[in-house]
């Protein structure tokens, strides 16, 4: 029998993403939800919505102004999601303009709570809630498996499969695993 994470992981590619609505949106709240169905390129299980990348959609009279806010300077998923953004919005001929805001800085705290769940079922450790900025610099404390839950982890290295994320072991399951890193 498979577990849960494998067969997240195996519907990857395999699942049919929802149908795009035949009816063109009509507000800023509907232009969100149609964005929503767009996901990061690194990590294909969470919208950019639920990471906190799609920061806001408001309408200008003539244009609906798209803000989104890169996970951090230079993040090389960004050009894609901007060119989804595009293709999603110009199918259904809707005006826009997409801001790319770097202030304030993009947060761990934009996560949604859905993405968060998302993010430990895919098998990367979500960014702990008892992070503070006090102690942002002093390492991350316990991190919990996302596969067996043991908090006996070690930290491998600070940098993983990207730089948002580090690389730890589990010392029970014995399985590595990525850890979002707060920030």
């Amino acid at each position: 029998m498979k577990n849960p994470i494998t067969k997240l992981v195996e519907s990857i590619g395999n699942e049919q993403k929802s149908p795009l609505p035949e009816k063109k949106p009509e507000n800023a709240n509907e232009v969100i939800q149609l964005l929503s169905q767009i996901t990061d390129p690194e990590i294909p299980v969470i919208n950019i919505h639920e990471l906190g990348i799609l920061r806001n959609v408001t309408w200008n009279n003539t244009y609906y102004e798209v803000t989104i806010t890169p996970t951090y300077v230079g993040c090389p998923a960004m050009g894609m999601i901007e060119m989804s953004i595009r293709q999603v919005l110009d199918q259904y001929s809707i005006p826009y303009k997409i801001i790319t805001s770097l202030h304030p800085s993009w947060t761990t705290d934009w996560i949604t709570d859905i993405g968060k769940f998302k993010l430990k079922e895919y098998g990367i450790a979500p960014p702990s809630t008892q992070k503070r900025i006090q102690n942002l610099f002093e390492g991350q404390g316990i991190v919990e498996c996302p596969r067996c839950n043991s908090a006996n982890t070690i930290l491998i290295s600070e940098f993983a499969s990207t730089a948002c994320k580090s690389l730890y072991k589990c010392n029970e399951c014995l399985e590595p695993f990525d850890y979002f890193k707060c920030h």
